[in-house]
């Protein structure tokens, strides 16, 4: 975790969560699922003039009247009262009752228009002999509302079909317009400016719209597990507000940097300045965005004005970028490391350590007799594995710990920042795209055992935050790692199923293949990884 006193913002307590429960009553029809959905109210404390999902705040009344549901065999206490939360709040709001009669038939609007909406809720039922559904109400999500908010619930997002025969009335007084739409719909009026939704709304819909028919949404929720979990945060891109999951590029670099939520950082890519990460760490990114570099080289400057500055990674022999570097440590460089020697990553120290005074050294690894030509790379001093580099000043100290990790080069280093829980990745681990292995400088098998040997430095030194040479910075560090590890594998079982059907075809043959998820215009770069693989699975041969 990083040191508070490195932290760019005042800590703050977020609002305590409230329980609720909200529900996602579908039907089909010939044009696909439909989704019950109305307007809250304009005078509303939260999400004012929204169109939601009916639901609400668990009540204690919720939890007692288990007696009165169905209930699945694994369906937990918890659940259950969220779905018996869930069934009264869209009774209450809309007028629509998930409960049967004890011979299977839903409750109907007879029954409905018997029933008090003020009036408590469980009783009623019971009274006129209905059996609440609760056992066809499923878990699809589980939202956390935003930190930065004022008003915060913890609120599963539950599905079940809409009961035959009924039809919704808004309560005209929390809730108004009920409306079937289908997800596709609600999404594009959203965006014409005309169906207003909250974030979970919106993400909700965008996954609900791929599903073909309620039955499919059903299956997919028998595990009794959300599909999903997610208490997003929210940054600043083009100076307006953007929230993201924890799935989307930006999440763990909010992580980082507004860890109670607040809405101060930047995430556009900009070239002119650093971006203050922490207090000790700042990332200046090279002007060179493309396809294998993605928005641009990321450099990291390590350190304070007092401590001076370990520079990771100076980046491509970019005039403008290398000033910019040296004007931001005020040339009180102590060292320059380079995780490997590629193009965009190493060039940068010789005409960086010229612009200092004192000529700070040049640290990284030699690259090996296997580096293309444009990948040479001699260091002042070569790094040993699991060395130290130590900044000091007055009782605050930010120490690198070298980590050797071949495998996207020969030549490969990680670094822990120990005192913040960091982990700078180099190419090793990226944001938003797979590293390339390109033999014979890269090796497979070596990438793999570097994931498990920074899977342990994870646990080790209680790393949370991966500051990748390319993207935004990573949070859930060791998961990161582990999915980045089953992506491979998972890959690579591709690769050999692909040889397998294909065993006298070339790796142009096995690339369409293997990589048919994956834009073809990208095969040439694939192709390089590919043969990664094939060698790794040949050797595996030899070997037994």
């Amino acid at each position: 975790m990083a040191r508070p006193s490195q932290l760019l913002y005042p800590q703050r307590e977020p609002a305590p969560l409230r329980s609720a429960a909200t529900v996602l009553l579908l039907r089909d029809t010939p044009q696909g699922i439909e989704v019950l959905m109305t307007r809250r109210s304009m005078t509303a404390s939260f999400a004012p003039g929204a169109y939601v999902f009916p639901g609400g705040g668990i009540d204690a009344a919720d939890a007692a009247a288990h007696d009165q549901s169905s209930r699945r065999t694994t369906q937990s206490d918890l659940h259950l009262t969220q779905a018996i939360a869930a069934i009264r709040e869209s009774f209450e709001e809309l007028g629509v009752l998930l409960a049967r009669h004890a011979d299977g038939s839903y409750a109907t609007t007879a029954d409905i228009a018997a029933l008090d909406r003020k009036a408590p809720f469980a009783a009623q039922c019971r009274a006129r002999g209905l059996t609440l559904a609760g056992s066809e109400v499923f878990v699809l999500a589980h939202w956390v509302t935003d930190r930065d908010l004022p008003r915060r619930f913890d609120v599963p997002f539950l599905i079940a079909r809409m009961p035959e025969g009924q039809s919704p009335v808004a309560d005209e007084a929390e809730q108004f317009e009920p409306v079937w739409v289908r997800p596709a719909e609600a999404l594009a009026r959203h965006q014409a400016g005309g169906f207003f939704m909250i974030f979970p709304t919106i993400r909700t819909l965008e996954r609900l719209q791929h599903y073909p028919d309620v039955e499919a949404v059903l299956k997919a929720c028998s595990s009794e597990e959300p599909l999903w979990t997610s208490c997003p945060r929210a940054g600043l891109l083009n100076g307006k507000e953007a929230r993201y999951m924890e799935s989307d590029a930006p999440y763990g670099e909010l992580a980082l940097t507004c860890p109670d939520g607040q809405i101060v950082h930047p995430l556009d890519w900009q070239t002119g300045r650093p971006v203050a990460l922490l207090k000790n760490v700042r990332r200046l990114t090279a002007p060179n965005p493309g396809m294998m570099t993605g928005p641009g080289t990321n450099s990291y400057i390590v350190g304070d004005a007092d401590s001076g500055y370990i520079v990771i990674d100076p980046g491509p022999n970019d005039a403008g970028h290398i000033q910019r570097l040296h004007e931001a440590t005020l040339g009180r460089i102590q060292a320059i490391v380079c995780t490997h020697s590629h193009p965009d990553h190493s060039p940068a120290a010789r005409p960086l350590q010229a612009l200092c005074t004192g000529a700070p050294p040049i640290l990284g690894l030699p690259s090996a007799s296997t580096a293309r030509a444009d990948s040479q790379f001699t260091p002042d001093r070569a790094l040993s594995n699991g060395e130290l580099l130590v900044l000091f000043h007055q009782g605050l100290t930010h120490t690198l710990k070298v980590i050797f990790t071949p495998g996207h080069a020969a030549n490969h280093v990680c670094l822990v920042l120990l005192e913040d829980g960091l982990l700078f990745s180099g190419d090793h681990i990226l944001n938003g795209s797979t590293t390339i292995i390109n033999p014979p400088d890269g090796e497979m098998t070596a990438y793999l055992d570097s994931l498990d040997l920074l899977s342990t430095a994870c646990d080790e030194h209680q790393i949370e935050f991966i500051l990748p040479a390319h993207g935004y910075v990573l949070g859930a560090a060791k998961q990161a790692i582990a999915q980045l590890k089953a992506h491979r594998l998972k890959r690579e079982a591709k690769v050999l199923a692909a040889m397998q059907a294909r065993p006298d075809g070339t790796p142009q043959d096995w690339v369409a293949l293997a990589y048919d998820d994956t834009d073809p215009r990208l095969w040439p770069i694939a192709l390089r990884s590919l043969q990664a693989h094939v060698e790794r699975i040949l050797a595996s041969r030899h070997a037994t």
